[in-house]
């Protein structure tokens, strides 16, 4: 597990060096109050590794304690981050580099059967490199948000295939959440039992063909799709989506146009956006719990799957995960990696929208940090499912829980329908 658990730490930093491995004005710029410069989340990284694994679980005598409010995602916000003294590039390459040859030493003398939670199981090596890998796909976000060429690689994806429709889940219990991942996060604790009633859901999410046509229906300016709020927003189309003259509609993908692709599902899209196209085609969002059931709940077995096809970890057949391409895979590409109902790419491509917003569930207790989940617990934010296509496996299965503001478009996100059964459907 020690030699698995050290070539994950390897695969995640040689990742965060390859997104930064750019001239030093772009790693300094800001290049969207959204987002922090991503000298900024290179340094963090290596900070929240010293935080954790070196003085938590090492007890070794803070190396840098001079940054540490600079690198506290909860003492600045994003947009303001540029004032911030930061490491600059070569700093932070130095910095992250000594921290990580500590905590290779911490890895090799820990005992993952101590009863402290942050050392059994590993947990606080699953907590550092789950944490890098989510800065990673934030670097990718700001890398987009940059409209730079090059600077991302790009790969080849499955062909997808003709599929459509929606596939039916019976109503009943079934078990949300987890206590068996050892390295699951406290949002995703403890395991519970929830009734949903019947519903139908979309096979496959929502493609760019698809939301075209509530685009050119006039779906942005019909206010009786719209959440009032997201109506006020004004937007046009989804982020990144621009028409030409000749009524043809383009994209720009990390710094190159090119015209939209019909067959990718959507991404880039808010919650709002998300919302009242379900409106318009006449369904609703999923719930949570709802999109939890279809991916996850085997009824046969009576047990929830770890990912929607079983056990087996994802694989390129499977699932569009690990930035194999620099874009989601054609709907229908995954009949292999369909859940026990049938619902296909329901993990990579794109975190999809629900309709809940951002709750602890029953019995949660926060660890190994208030700041992680319960802090954002409440309406403001909306619940996002699956994980995108620059997700990580590590980081990425059927319980885990993504939460946004709901007009945050930057993030690689899109969405499936879903609406309730009739009541004779449910019997």
């Amino acid at each position: 597990m020690k030699e698995q658990i050290a070539a994950q730490l390897l695969a995640v930093r040689d990742r965060s060096l390859s997104y930064t491995d750019a001239d030093d004005h772009l790693l300094v710029r800001q290049h969207s109050p959204l987002m922090s410069p991503l000298v900024w989340d290179l340094a963090h990284v290596g900070n929240y590794e010293e935080l954790w694994v070196l003085r938590e679980v090492g007890g070794i005598t803070p190396l840098r304690p001079e940054i540490d409010d600079i690198y506290d995602a909860f003492k600045t916000p994003r947009r303001d981050r540029p004032s911030l003294p930061m490491l600059g590039p070569a700093e932070a390459r130095k910095y992250i580099e000594g921290v990580r040859g500590r905590v290779l030493d911490v890895l090799d003398k820990v005992d993952f059967d101590d009863p402290n939670p942050l050392k059994s199981g590993g947990f606080v090596f699953g907590l550092v490199i789950q944490h890098e890998h989510q800065h990673d796909e934030t670097m990718l976000a700001t890398l987009q948000l940059s409209r730079e060429p090059g600077l991302v690689s790009d790969g080849d994806l499955p062909a997808g295939r003709p599929v459509a429709g929606e596939v039916f889940v019976p109503g009943g219990p079934f078990t949300m959440g987890t206590d068996v991942n050892p390295w699951a996060y406290d949002n995703e604790r403890p395991a519970h039992t929830v009734d949903v009633a019947a519903f139908w859901i979309d096979r496959v999410p929502v493609s760019n063909g698809d939301y075209l046509a509530f685009v050119e229906d006039g779906g942005y300016r019909d206010p009786r799709w719209w959440h009032p709020e997201g109506f006020r927003l004004g937007l046009q189309a989804p982020l990144f989506w621009t028409r030409d003259d000749g009524g043809s509609w383009w994209r720009t993908r990390f710094g190159r146009a090119e015209l939209i692709p019909p067959n990718e599902p959507v991404q880039h899209v808010s919650w709002y956006e998300a919302d009242a196209y379900a409106r318009w085609a006449g369904k609703r969002l999923p719930t949570e719990a709802e999109w939890e059931k279809a991916c996850a709940w085997d009824p046969a077995a009576g047990h929830a799957r770890r990912y929607p096809w079983g056990e087996e970890p994802p694989a390129p057949g499977l699932t569009n995960l690990g930035h194999r391409a620099a874009r989601p895979a054609p709907v229908g590409a995954y009949p292999a990696g369909a859940s026990a109902y049938g619902v296909e790419q329901m993990i990579g491509d794109v975190w999809e929208w629900t309709s809940s917003t951002f709750q602890p569930y029953p019995g949660f207790r926060a660890f190994p940090y208030r700041e992680y989940s319960e802090v954002f617990f409440g309406p403001d934010y909306r619940v996002l499912r699956g994980g995108s296509w620059a997700a990580d496996p590590a980081a990425v299965r059927a319980t885990f829980r993504n939460w946004d503001y709901p007009q945050r478009r930057q993030i690689f996100a899109g969405f499936r329908c879903a609406r309730d059964a009739s009541p004779g459907e449910a019997r």
